[in-house]
């Protein structure tokens, strides 16, 4: 092979190789920065693009992977990367320890969702961004959380994942960087706190139960009083309604025995009117008769007692029977 074919091949590689060197494909969601001679010159948009060779390069950036280790763990690796990933990515941070207000120690397992939106600020506003996030999320972990008492980190953690969305994105704007959620996986008090908590949590089951039982208790109690209170109301109704009915008929009988007295006393006075006698004198001879009947009832009829008025009473005796006479 002669040196001119030697020279063209070389001179066809070199330009292979500046060619593939000045073109740049991007996939899709991914750009990367181009320098031009140590500065910034560029965002690459995804698609085919063309650099200068050796001039302008792509600026590395550094990334977070979680790898499966042997033995069932985790291992979390730092690497280098010139292509920047504009997908919304997540990080899953180890457990920490964390102090609430009411000094308890709590381990805390926390995820976090961004996505990056300005890549020259990721790239330029800060060395190590993975590491960067992973510290603001920890440090703020650990002021929201010292903030609260246990109660409170257990029962809020909507509260908690606004509170540090809201400090985790205001802090990692200048960053390029938009932090959309943040999620509490895990909360782990000790273990004396998780027993003295299940004792808790039996302690009110129980009075709940008591509550309930004695609730149970004062309504039937309440019930029975109130089938007793019934109960009485009718029986007094009753009374009442026969006590009335009672009265009415006493006061019915009363009534007709006035009215056949009455009767009576009508015959009686229009057989008198018919006689020389006077009816006030016959009326009173009969009520001394009634009188003197009652007065000789039940005692011994040796002895019969006269009113002081005996005279009186013949007298009327002896109308009687000149009454009688006439008739």
């Amino acid at each position: 092979m002669s040196s001119t074919a030697i020279l063209a091949i070389v001179i066809v590689f070199l330009a292979i190789v500046i060619i593939s060197a000045g073109v740049k494909v991007v996939p899709q969601s991914e750009t990367r920065v181009i320098e031009r001679l140590g500065r910034f010159h560029s965002v690459l948009n995804p698609g085919l693009n063309f650099i200068i060779p050796f001039i302008d390069r792509p600026k590395t950036i550094y990334t977070r992977r979680v790898e499966n280790a042997i033995g069932g763990g985790v291992v979390v690796r730092m690497s280098s990367t010139a292509s920047i990933d504009l997908r919304e990515q997540v990080y899953d941070f180890p457990s920490q320890q964390v102090i609430t207000r009411d000094n308890v120690t709590t381990e805390i397992n926390a995820l976090i969702y961004f996505q990056i939106v300005d890549p020259k600020k990721a790239v330029y506003e800060i060395d190590n961004l993975p590491n960067a996030i992973e510290k603001l999320t920890q440090t703020s972990l650990r002021n929201v959380i010292g903030e609260l008492e246990l109660d409170e980190t257990l029962t809020s953690r909507d509260t908690i994942n606004s509170k540090l969305q809201v400090i985790l994105d205001d802090a990692t704007n200048k960053w390029g960087v938009k932090v959309n959620r943040v999620e509490l996986q895990d909360i782990t008090p000790p273990a004396s706190v998780r027993q003295a908590m299940e004792k808790q949590m039996q302690a009110e089951r129980n009075r709940r139960a008591e509550i309930l039982n004695a609730e149970g208790m004062k309504q039937s109690a309440i019930l029975k009083s109130e089938g007793e209170k019934a109960s009485r109301i009718n029986q007094a109704e009753a009374v009442k309604q026969a006590e009335i009915l009672k009265a009415e008929g006493e006061a019915q009988a009363i009534i007709l025995n006035a009215q056949a007295e009455a009767d009576a006393i009508l015959r009686v006075a229009e057989a008198v009117s018919k006689s020389n006698v006077d009816p006030a004198t016959y009326m009173l001879a009969m009520k001394y008769i009634e009188t003197l009947k009652e007065m000789t009832s039940g005692h011994d009829n040796k002895t019969v007692y006269i009113p002081y008025e005996a005279s009186s009473v013949l007298s009327s005796i002896g109308s009687i029977k000149d009454l009688f006479g006439a008739k």
